[in-house]
């Protein structure tokens, strides 16, 4: 049976344990269905036998599924001829991939040497076997503890207490999961960011003002140079995240204002959903924007005016992406706006002020510390984009602030340095993780300062 008609097939038998198990709860209040014999309600009791039902086996079927492939693969590397099965790691990885290919039908079988050939039967042997063992199992597990649950429930029972203490039990577990995912990653990108560290000086890194990272192979080889000052990088963001933030704060802003203070319901109710519609088109889609028409646009004009204007500018992929977070600063605005005490502005109203002023001198200073902490958040999001700047301001890392010059950012030179066959003990690919540290240190730090403003706020005027 395939995985996921396993899975829908212990769902399907999880929701028969809930009626099972209310059926049974409501022949235990006796005649007339006297609830208020039983300490928690009918729901609980069949919530209960659900849960008992349908945790343990998908746990099992999770946990088959991910040990499956590893114990298939060491029976089928074992039953290999000596030759084969004595082969280096990389070579028997090699095999191993062949023989997953043949076996799965990505790979024309009559081409494959005979030993991949008999060792893809014999997997294809083992994994139809686990399949149909796993279905037992799983499914034997599920009846099992349905029926179990089932003839363990009585009026005394507090039903209601073990369903929700299973379920902070899966919310604690789903927040381990969560947390130790991200304390992996970081840890992740810090091992190797100590590798590329061990090569090239930190000092190096931060600030030097050259980055042309491509080692050099052979000593008489041209164009790899192997400076990896990443000031040019670092400016190249800022540069851009400064120009995006000019557009999208003020247009944001003004917006969130107008429909807060002025728009009428009829006008907010069409303007803000068609405003955040420009948070839901695929950043590809902006970059395209960026590439077809506003660089030449920008190229042209420049032109007219007799200025040296690049064909891939920071200014076209700095305003296009300020138009992409237009709506992230203006739904947020709006919220912290929206969220001053309307006594406020009664109180302004009450003194002559006109609604201008009142604006101007009440609203937006109350609203002004959660206003910058959404703004931080948008130079987040700027910072962390990738493909408007692919597209629109190449990849040339220009140490410059001329707008008009192509430059890039740190987002786009990881993409660049990952792309292809990559060797993890070369500088050339280790700085793709340092430069990745420093984006997460300085994102860490905008948030942090953006949480910061946003809860001192919320204290102030909640």
């Amino acid at each position: 049976m395939p995985p996921f008609a396993l899975l829908a097939v212990l769902l399907a038998f999880s929701a028969a344990a809930y009626h099972l198990g209310r059926r049974r709860a409501f022949a235990l209040a006796g005649a007339g269905g006297r609830a208020q014999r039983l300490h928690s309600r009918p729901n609980y009791h069949g919530a209960l036998v659900a849960l008992w039902c349908g945790l343990p086996a998908i746990l099992l079927f999770a946990l088959w599924l991910a040990f499956e492939s590893q114990v298939i693969t060491r029976i089928v590397v074992e039953g290999l001829p000596e030759p084969q099965r004595s082969l280096p790691g990389d070579r028997l990885s090699l095999i191993v991939n062949d023989i997953r290919n043949v076996a799965g039908g990505r790979f024309e079988e009559a081409a494959a040497d005979p030993a991949v050939r008999e060792a893809a039967a014999t997997y294809r042997r083992l994994l139809g076997l686990s399949r149909q063992a796993l279905a037992v199992v799983t499914l034997s597990l599920a009846a099992a503890m349905a029926l179990l649950v089932r003839r363990r429930l009585r009026p005394a029972l507090r039903a209601r207490n073990h369903v929700e203490g299973i379920l902070t039990a899966m919310l604690v577990a789903c927040s381990t999961i969560a947390v130790f995912t991200t304390v992996g990653i970081v840890l992740s990108v810090v091992y190797e960011a100590i590798l590329f560290f061990r090569i090239i000086p930190v000092g190096e890194f931060l600030f030097g003002l050259s980055w042309s990272p491509q080692m050099a192979i052979r000593a008489d080889q041209v164009g790899a140079s192997g400076a990896f000052g990443a000031v040019p990088v670092f400016l190249g963001t800022a540069l851009i995240s400064a120009i995006a933030m000019a557009v999208a704060v003020p247009i944001g802003l003004m917006s969130a204002i107008y429909l807060s203070e002025y728009a009428g319901k009829p006008f907010r109710a069409v303007a803000k959903p068609l405003i955040e519609i420009l948070a839901g088109i695929p950043t590809v889609v902006y970059g395209f924007f960026a590439a077809l028409t506003v660089a030449p646009f920008v190229r042209d004009v420049g032109g007219l005016l007799g200025l040296d204007v690049a064909s891939e500018s920071a200014l076209a992929a700095g305003v296009v992406m300020g138009i992409m977070i237009i709506p992230f600063v203006c739904s947020l605005s709006d919220d912290f706006i929206n969220a001053v005490p309307q006594s406020l502005r009664d109180g302004a109203y009450s003194l002559g002020a006109t609604r201008s002023e009142t604006v101007r001198r009440v609203v937006v200073p109350a609203a002004l510390p959660g206003i910058m902490g959404g703004i931080l958040l948008a130079v987040s999001r700027a910072i962390g984009e990738t493909m408007i700047v692919v597209m629109a301001a190449g990849l040339a890392a220009n140490l410059t602030v001329n707008p008009l010059k192509a430059v890039t950012t740190v987002t786009v030179q990881i993409v660049t340095l990952l792309i292809g066959d990559q060797e993890f003990d070369s500088p050339k690919t280790l700085a793709a993780f340092a430069l990745g540290l420093v984006l997460f240190v300085v994102t860490l730090c905008l948030n942090v300062i953006a949480l910061y403003i946003v809860r001192r706020y919320r204290e102030q005027y909640e």
